[in-house]
């Protein structure tokens, strides 16, 4: 599903505007994408969580310079399903 089937969708069940929902629907990633570069995360009861991971330093290798090379640590963004969602998933197979 894409973010215009999202919007799509959404305009279909609550019978407002295409150009307003996709607006919303923007600010609403462009918000959870300020929280977290600032971050915070962001916690959506009974969806879920988008939350920042550490990942450590860690010594990798260049196959073919055949050198070894250092990766700084850093953050990465994750979702963490709510046990609710998970639960839904599992139950739709």
């Amino acid at each position: 599903m894409t973010k215009a089937d999202i919007v799509a969708e959404i305009t279909k069940q609550t019978g407002i505007e295409k150009a307003v929902v996709s607006e919303v629907t923007e600010a609403f990633m462009e918000n959870v994408k300020d929280a977290m570069v600032g971050g915070d995360e962001v916690f959506l009861r009974g969806f879920g969580s988008f939350i920042i991971k550490r990942r450590a330093e860690k010594t990798a290798r260049n196959i073919s310079k055949n050198t070894t090379i250092i990766i700084p640590a850093h953050n990465i963004p994750a979702f963490e399903p709510a046990k609710t969602f998970m639960a839904a998933v599992k139950d739709s197979e």
